[in-house]
């Protein structure tokens, strides 16, 4: 198999958690891939995805993966898993052309792609199944097989025959409780749609999760043991022996690297467990956008660099709420920031430490910046989820909403998003000088040029 030539991700990229995201050669690649869907979210898509990279990463491959849809928490597994940073490809974020040159540029180094669907397999507008059918990915069902027989070939039979083009390459039946209950399953199966792999039920390799899904990568000790584990029980399976099918991947059409506008500025980017929700490609578009990104951790106590701009993405502030009310330098360096005229984004859970208070789901209030008036609180229930698009005076963003908390506040927002479905998700975005300040998560690939505005001098 010819490949055309792509550099390498340095050590230090693989750390920031970046990627090359352009492939300016015009050839096409050929490479094997897949895309990993289900009836359904909870059937073990990003556990099937993470042992299959897994398994390949042992054997000596270069694995690339990707997820579909808005997700920060499953990408961070799927690295660890992979050992190479993970992507978003969304048809709605990034558009057709955007993903194209992501994939393109993944196959052109990569011996194995892999990408994990979101929630079912139709589901959503764009679906999983779309972005199959748009670049031609052979799709593997998982499906959980806890309770079923022959109602398990109906099923794959219903995925693969729901829509027509869409090419079902072969099932994976997880939650298998015997070896009698793996050959029900594959004879029910019509020839054409193989039984890949029948996994057994391993309640000891499932990971906590709470409220946003899994529980973040980095805090599970034992993690690359139990990735292990799973490539194990994927080889054992039977996915020892499968080959994924070799897919032609096009170039980009007509797309360049966007123009360095942030040249000489310094954006610092606070990152650690509380911060922690960002895409690679964010990091990658600062990057290309001619911008120095510094990371710090407030957490760790490190101070804010010497910048231009600041982010503070989306993560768990409400976890560590204690800790950051009590750390004054940050909060006073934040104040001062903001005083200086200096641009400052901060999305979600980065939103909610420049309010007045963070209410956490114990009750407890805690001071924080007071660079937004009102109180935000944590809530036992989903406040809001769903795909956005956002119309800045700087231009219009693509990204999403998904957040436990509220905040009261009596600022007017200077926009509004919208719902590409018209579902009820609208998220305020508010302005106070430079800083900018929304539950709204922005992908930054959307629209480079409206980034550099509200970052820029």
């Amino acid at each position: 198999m010819v490949r055309a030539v792509h550099p390498s991700i340095p050590q230090d990229e693989r750390n920031t958690g970046s990627e090359p995201s352009w492939d300016l050669s015009k050839s096409p690649v050929d490479c094997p891939a897949v895309l990993i869907s289900a009836p359904a979210s909870g059937q073990g898509k990003t556990s099937v995805t993470a042992a299959i990279a897994r398994h390949a990463l042992r054997q000596g491959r270069r694995v690339r993966v990707f997820k579909t849809g808005p997700d920060f928490i499953d990408p961070m597994l799927l690295a660890r898993a992979s050992g190479a940073p993970v992507q978003q490809l969304d048809l709605f974020m990034g558009g057709l052309e955007h993903c194209r040159a992501l994939l393109h540029a993944a196959a052109a180094e990569a011996d194995l792609v892999l990408v994990e669907g979101v929630m079912g397999l139709y589901d959503g507008n764009p679906s999983s199944a779309d972005l199959a059918q748009a670049f031609g990915l052979p799709v593997l069902a998982v499906i959980d097989a806890g309770g079923m027989a022959q109602t398990f070939g109906a099923v794959a039979q219903g995925l693969a025959t729901y829509r027509p083009g869409l090419q079902l390459a072969g099932v994976i039946a997880n939650g298998v409780g015997s070896p009698g209950h793996a050959a029900m399953l594959r004879e029910s199966l019509p020839s054409q749609w193989p039984l890949v792999a029948a996994l057994r039920r391993h309640e000891e390799l499932a990971l906590p999760e709470r409220h946003l899904g899994l529980v973040q990568a980095a805090e599970v000790p034992d993690l690359e043991a139990r990735l292990d584990r799973w490539a194990q029980a994927w080889a054992e399976a039977g996915g020892a022996d499968y080959q994924a099918p070799v897919v032609r991947f096009e170039p980009q059409a007509g797309m360049e690297p966007p123009a360095p506008l942030l040249r000489g500025q310094r954006v610092a980017v606070a990152r650690d467990d509380a911060f922690s929700f960002m895409y690679p490609a964010n990091l990658q578009t600062l990057r290309e956008l001619g911008a120095e990104v510094l990371f710090f951790s407030p957490l760790a106590g490190e101070p804010l660099p010497d910048c231009d701009a600041l982010w503070l993405p989306g993560g768990y502030p409400e976890l560590h709420a204690a800790a950051l009310s009590a750390n004054t330098a940050f909060l006073d360096a934040l104040r001062a920031h903001h005083a200086a005229g200096k641009p400052l984004w901060a999305e979600c859970g980065g939103m909610l430490v420049l309010a007045e208070a963070l209410v956490d789901v114990q009750g407890g209030r805690h001071a924080m910046a007071g660079l937004l008036p009102g109180t935000a609180t944590m809530k036992p229930r989903l406040q809001a989820l769903g795909m956005q698009s956002v119309a800045l005076p700087e231009g219009l963003l693509r990204g999403h909403s998904f957040h436990y908390s509220s905040f009261d506040t009596p600022l007017q927002p200077v926009a509004r998003g919208v719902s590409p479905t018209g579902g009820r998700a609208a998220e305020a975005v508010y302005r106070v000088g430079r800083l900018t300040a929304s539950y709204f998560h922005a992908y930054f690939p959307s629209n480079p040029g409206a980034v550099a505005r509200v970052l820029g001098p």
